[in-house]
């Protein structure tokens, strides 16, 4: 089977995102989407690219790997077809709705040696990348806590919070930069102010087995577009701010007699790659290679996890 073939689910949305770096990556075979109007749009766009209506056809065929850019309540059916029709996969976030479903996924992918990864766009993002290798290295000591922020005045959903929309992104990166650790409980609180119960703003707080902390705060409804990470250890502190794609060590830190250390502020330079093309060669890097994805079904296992635990708090409250 020649493994750097394409076929891209769905071509709305983001799905238009993959197609466009597929295609500028020459592996795209064949996209698949229910909608015509957007299958003519497509059509005349990649005039060389076969369009397919009905999902079946791309499942049919010997020699492609299944990008699923679908709405995510589809995620769970259409990667269990494509798993068992024996084609590697690439899911957009979230992996799935439901833990059990995710982890469902992941156990049929490792038991029958096919690739399987999770669009988690920002691990392939360089200055993720650099914190992450960077905190592994040891050389920013023991790290205890990672906030995110992701607030911006729009993009508002009708059929699903601000949680779900914006959090699997940051999720994913708190999980990777604090060492994947196991989680043990969650604080959660939303407010729904535009819509009844979907929540337009939320602030969570993370505890794990490890004694590490994690603090998220997702809004659609804020004057300003922030989006960043910050990282704390017991020598120093990581700002990552994504809009203005800068990075900063602060060699900083409050030691045993609880006095502040202050040696200085750093600027990290950060590469220009895009990090969704990043991620397309990273795909098929992996299906060359057979090697696991750095976000595979297991990754998206923890991160759905995550996801669903915070819901059920918030339905709790709600």
């Amino acid at each position: 089977m020649q493994r750097a073939n394409i076929v891209v689910v769905g071509g709305g949305n983001w799905g238009k995102n993959l197609i466009r770096n597929f295609n500028d990556l020459g592996v795209l075979k064949g996209i698949v989407e229910l909608d015509p109007q957007l299958r003519s749009q497509l059509a005349c766009q990649y005039p060389h690219v076969p369009i397919y209506e009905h999902y079946a056809e791309a499942l049919a065929l010997d020699d492609v790997a299944i990008v699923l850019a679908t709405p995510a309540p589809s995620h769970y059916a259409l990667a269990l077809e494509a798993l068992k029709a024996g084609k590697d996969l690439f899911i957009e976030k979230p992996m799935t709705l439901k833990k059990s479903e995710a982890e469902e996924l992941a156990l049929y992918a490792d038991q029958h040696q096919q690739i399987l990864m999770v669009g988690h766009l920002l691990l392939y993002q360089p200055a993720i990348t650099w914190m992450r290798n960077y905190l592994y290295s040891g050389q920013g000591g023991q790290v205890y806590h990672v906030a995110t922020q992701r607030l911006n005045l729009g993009t508002v959903r009708r059929t699903e919070n601000v949680w779900w929309s914006f959090a699997p992104h940051d999720v994913a990166i708190l999980l990777d930069l604090l060492g994947n650790p196991q989680l043990k409980s969650v604080e959660a609180v939303g407010y729904c102010r535009l819509q009844s119960q979907i929540e337009d703003e939320i602030q969570v707080n993370l505890t794990f087995n490890s004694g590490q902390t994690a603090h998220l705060h997702c809004s659609w409804q804020w004057p300003q577009k922030q989006r960043g990470t910050i990282v704390l250890t017991d020598r120093q502190m990581l700002v990552y701010d994504e809009i203005a794609q800068s990075l900063t060590l602060h060699h900083k830190s409050i030691d045993a007699s609880l006095k502040v250390q202050d040696q200085g502020v750093e600027v990290i330079p950060v590469a220009s790659d895009q990090p969704l093309q990043l991620e397309c060669q990273h795909f098929l890097d992996c299906l060359k290679t057979r090697q696991r994805p750095h976000s595979d079904g297991w990754n998206g296992v923890r991160v759905v996890e995550i996801l669903e635990r915070v819901q059920a708090v918030l339905s709790t409250e709600s």
